[in-house]
């Protein structure tokens, strides 16, 4: 079993927190780190990382298109080539877009994967808000 949480690697926490006592960051492993770097992937835009340019799939300029079939494909493109091009431990089966709270901002996206070290199925949900929170 260490031989596969050791492929599957070990990162900074997302978003980053420090223990200032302990004078140590947050970290994860595993499944949670496989899924703490799907959030930043789809949450980077492209050219935001200096030393990266490319990474990220930069769904920022999706924000006023108009949501038909042809958008909601790029996205999902979009998301699928991220993903294969910045996640190697894990094989993509399928990628859904919920677009039931589109008036309200909010997208969600759902990824099912495979991860390749163990063969597991898995899923994550993951709310894209295209407005900002400032009224919170």
């Amino acid at each position: 079993m260490s031989e596969i949480k050791s492929y599957l690697g070990t990162g900074w926490d997302f978003p980053p927190r420090f223990n200032q006592k302990r004078g140590v960051t947050y970290m994860t492993s595993d499944i949670d780190d496989i899924e703490k770097s799907l959030q930043i992937i789809v949450t980077t835009r492209r050219g935001e990382r200096v030393m990266r340019p490319n990474f990220g799939c930069d769904l920022s300029d999706k924000v006023f298109e108009n949501l038909n079939s042809t958008q909601i494909n790029s996205i999902k493109k979009r998301i699928e080539e991220a993903i294969l091009l910045y996640e190697p431990r894990i094989k993509v089966q399928k990628i859904g877009l919920d677009v039931q709270n589109i008036l309200e901002g909010k997208l969600l996206i759902k990824v099912d994967y495979i991860v390749r070290a163990t063969n597991n199925r898995r899923n994550i949900v993951f709310p894209y808000y295209l407005t900002e929170g400032t009224d919170i």
